[in-house]
Order: structure tokens, then sequence, then C-alpha cells
């Protein structure tokens, strides 16, 4: 099969989008709102619509909303940007260096997720959970990373769900013939003339059926060359190829490139798009910026290859390097996850443990992904409401518990340490020392007081409501069996997001070395740090991946727009 170069089955489209993921699709939305002819590429199939925002949990940044007001919770702009510009820590500022359109977009993306963020998703059909969630907690100084309030606004029907109110509209303009789909369609060139990208080239995969996320052919059975006045790339990120990540990765700042690694994305998220940009005149920067966890387990029903789930955890179960030895602060759950991430590397293993309680695992225990939490992604009022009140771990918690390969379960620290050590993979943990780090912190439980970090941050939390009632466990002694059986969890490093890539202006577009736009050359998403080419800096607050998608897909879309011919 062969595509022409003007048109597909007699289409003519004024923009091409590369990438049917969250932020393609926004960016689809958006141009055929505006009457303009569509055509979307993908090397999946339909059933991969939305990408990764299908898998996730979710979950969306807002700042002073309706749900965190009604929590009692007083957030504002500026704590917003403190707590973005205290995470992001943009160290390469100034007129022409990485950080410039980043900083930039970081701004933009703060008012738009104070103002605008909210009403935009409402209009569509999106709705949120009652209660708002606290990432990235931070743990050092007020004006350092983390968020200083609860900003993580879980949306009711997950990743889906997001991909939905934008997926049915683009579905909807298909109908009308605003908007086609080329699947199975891998995009291999940027076509240049005179500088401007006006049209794509690449290979025609081999037709599949697969079901979404998983891994497909690549078996090439022809070749195709579309053009159009605009390409939006919204192709993703590189959380896939391990061997991009390693070439990247920040060995100084974060320690070695992990031996064990395991994806937290499907085997598609290859980032090919992004040398591709380049070789058209597209500039990359923060390439050093990745987003990957330290709490990650392998899924024992997996769909794609190396498959992982990552644990989001409350602040409460203890966390030990390879050896057995606690984590120093701020290394408690959910606080800072880079530092955390160097303290394990720089430690010479690639993996840690986290020690907890039956009581702990009940409460704090969520496993990120629409797929792992049933409840909330098929909107079941009953089910969610019997995870709340219901004794023992969540259905996908306890399955893990019983199936997964790193989860041990023991009556006696002595038995768990048995376990801990058969699953080693370098380290040992020694009983006794063990048992002397939790007997330290089990002695400051007595009191509502003390000198233990860790426990200030958990009474800390339970004075926010949502946390008192959903997700913070009463303090208690972790080796009192009243609160057993004792569980250690091996916790691997997964990969997951790219915090830097194309360098985007605040309608982006697309610049070059020079650092003007390439004429008809668009990117969003992921592929261009979702925004600037790395909006985040060097930390993500959580909850600014689906946002960042949404906010640069809606950019590139209207920009995009604006200089092509309607169609209507």
């Amino acid at each position: 099969m062969t595509g022409s170069t003007t048109d597909i089955n007699g289409f003519t489209p004024d923009a091409i989008v590369v990438g049917a993921g969250l932020a393609g699709l926004v960016a689809a939305h958006e141009l055929a709102l505006a009457g303009r002819r569509v055509l979307i590429l993908d090397q999946e199939n339909r059933n991969n619509l939305g990408g990764q925002a299908f898998w996730s949990l979710g979950g969306l940044f807002l700042v002073d909303s309706p749900e965190q007001r009604r929590l009692g919770i007083k957030d504002s702009s500026a704590l917003a940007w403190q707590d973005w510009k205290g995470s992001a820590a943009f160290d390469r500022l100034g007129a022409g260096n990485e950080d410039e359109w980043p900083e930039r977009w970081a701004r933009a993306y703060l008012d738009f997720a104070e103002h605008e963020k909210r009403d935009y998703l409402h209009a569509l059909g999106l709705r949120f959970t009652p209660v708002v969630g606290w990432a990235e907690r931070g743990g050092t100084v007020a004006d350092g990373h983390g968020n200083s309030v609860p900003r993580f606004h879980l949306t009711w029907g997950t990743g889906p769900e997001v991909v939905r109110v934008f997926r049915e509209p683009v579905e909807k303009a298909e109908g009308r013939g605003l908007v086609r789909f080329a699947f199975r369609h891998r995009v291999d060139e940027l076509i240049t003339d005179d500088g401007a990208v006006v049209g794509v080239s690449g290979s025609v995969l081999e037709a599949t059926d697969a079901d979404r996320g998983v891994a497909t052919g690549r078996d090439v059975v022809g070749a195709f060359e579309f053009r159009a006045p605009t390409v939006l790339v919204t192709s993703g990120g590189i959380g896939h190829n391990f061997d991009l990540m390693k070439q990247y990765w920040p060995t100084e700042r974060l320690g070695p490139f992990p031996k064990h690694i395991i994806a937290g994305v499907p085997a598609h998220v290859d980032g090919r798009m992004l040398e591709i940009t380049e070789q058209a005149g597209g500039r990359i920067v923060n390439r050093d910026r990745v987003w990957a966890y330290t709490e990650g387990i392998h899924n024992w029903d997996p769909i794609w290859p190396d498959h992982a789930i990552r644990i989001i955890p409350g602040p409460s179960s203890m966390w030990f390097d390879a050896d057995g030895e606690r984590l120093p602060a701020p290394n408690f759950p959910g606080c800072d996850t880079n530092a955390t991430m160097a303290a394990i590397l720089k430690g010479g293993h690639d993996y840690s443990w986290f020690v907890l309680t039956e009581s702990i695992i009940e409460k704090e225990f969520a496993l990120s992904g629409s797929e792992q939490n049933p409840d909330i992604t098929e909107k079941d009022l009953k089910l969610a409401f019997g995870r709340i009140k219901s004794k023992g771990a969540p259905g996908p918690v306890e399955a893990f518990k019983q199936k997964g390969v790193d989860f041990v379960v023991a009556d006696t620290l002595d038995e768990l340490v048995k376990g801990m050590n058969e699953l080693s993979r370098g380290g040992t943990v020694e009983v006794e020392r063990l048992r002397e780090q939790i007997e330290a912190r089990d002695r400051e439980v007595a009191n509502k007081y003390g000198k233990d970090a860790q426990l200030h941050l958990i009474r800390g939390a339970r004075n926010y409501l949502g946390d008192k009632v959903v997700r913070v466990a009463s303090p208690h002694r972790l080796l009192d069996p009243a609160h057993g059986p004792l569980i250690a969890v091996r916790l691997n490093i997964l990969s997951r997001k790219t915090l830097g890539g194309l360098n985007t202006d605040l309608d982006s577009r697309v610049l070059g070395d020079d650092g003007a736009p390439i004429p008809g050359l668009y990117a969003a998403g992921e592929v261009a740090g979702f925004g600037g080419g790395g909006v985040h800096g060097y930390n993500a607050l959580e909850g600014t991946f689906l946002g960042g998608c949404i906010f640069s897909g809606r950019a590139a879309g209207r920009a995009a727009a604006r200089i092509t011919g309607g169609n209507a």
C-alpha cells in the first residue's frame, strides 16, 4: 500500500498529527472545532487510541479548585508558583538557553491550571472524585521541592475517561469527514521544503488486531507520503527505549543507570520521533531530565514486556535500602522521587524495600493505572465506597500481595528477613539491624511528638481531612502483632516519563537551533517535554503529565488552525 503525496483516499488534510495519544487527540479536537481537516497517523492500531493516558490513574493538577476549597485547602497562584519553581529548579535560564521557554510554559500552565483548566474539561464532561490527593509532598523547606498542599484531582473514570472526552468528539469529527485516521503508519521522515515542514513519509506496518498495550510486530508491508501545510508531532517519550534512556541518564545527579529496570509504559513508547524531528531541524533540550519511579513492582499479569506497576504510597511504610539501612530524610514514601532515586542508586543497588504492616497496606497502598482501580475506572460508586469501608487491602493490591514476586508476608521479623534475602539482587538484610531500626521508630509512637521526621510527616498529613479519612493509617508500632502480619515489598526502578524534549514556543511551534520557529512544525505532549522542552524542570509535581498533554495539545491545535484554510 502506498499513499499519494497529497491525499489519502481523496482526503486532503490541512494538518497531519503524528501520534494518536492524548496530546494528539486534543490537538485534533481543536483543529476539527475550527473546521480543519486532520489526518492522524499512528504506528499502533485503533485499540491504542489515547496512548499512555489510557493506562493512567487520571490525576490532574489544579490550583484553588472548588474541590480543594470544600476540603479546607487554601491554595493560590503564589503558592503554586513557589512549589513549581522550587521543584523545577530551572538553572538553564536566559535568552536562548534550554530553560527559557520551559519557564514561560510553567507560568502559562499554572495560570491555565488555576483559571481555565477545570472549566475546559468540565464542559467536555470530565468530573473529579471529591477527595484531592497529596502527591510529591516534598519534606525539606517551604521553597524547595514538593506540593505544599494537595492538588492531585482524581478523574472519576481515571485515564480512560480523560481519553474519552477527547476521543469521542474526534471520532464524531471523523464521522463528519473532518478527521481521518491512518493506523499502522509509522513516520520515518518529516518532509521539508526550503526550511519548512510540508509533510511526512514512512512505512506501513502489517495490520494487527492486538489488544491495547500488547507489543506488536514491525513488519513493513508498504510505504506512504502525505503532505499538509502543518505537521504536529505528538508521539510521546522514550519510556520503553531503555537504550535511549541509558544514553541520556544523568549519572552524576541520580547515580548509575539501573541494571534492572522495568517498564511503566508499553513497548511502542520508543522516542523515535525525537531524532526524526531533530533531523528536520528541530531543537531538543534538557535530554538529561527524566522521571522514573522508585516504587515499581513486576506485574503478575503483564500486558506489555517488562510490565511495571507503580505503588503510589501513603507516608507510613519504612523505607530501607537493599542492605536494610533506613533511607534518610526526606526519602519517605510519596515525598521526593528524585532524591530517593539518588539515595538508592548511589548506594550501589537498583532496588530498595518497604517494610510495613497489614494496617498500612489496607489504607495506604494505591496502584497506579486505570486497570488497577476498577471501582473508579468503571465509575462504580458502590465498589468505591466498599473499598473505603472494607477490612483488608483493596482487591488489586491483595492480588499483588498474594501473587506478586516482589512481596514477602510473614508473622515474625525473622521470617520476613529470610524472605527478603531470598529476593535479593546483591544486598543482604541483617535481621537484628533491621529490628534495631524498627524498634527505634516504634518507641517514638508512644507520644504525639518526638524527633522522628517521618512520624511528624504522618501526623501532619492526618491533619488534612482527605488523608485522615482515606489515605493515611493511624500511627502504630510496626512490630505490634495486632497490626500484622508484617509485609516487605521489593521496590524496583520503573521507567515512566521524559521531562525534556522538543523546544517549543507558547504556540507549540518547534524551534530550531537559532531559536526561530520552523515553519509548519508543531509539537505537543511528552515529545515536547509537555511544553517548551521541559516545563517540569528537574521534578514533576504529579497530575501534571495529562494536564501538560492537554495544555500543549490545545495550544498546538489552536495555533495550527490559525494558519490553515477552513473546510467547515
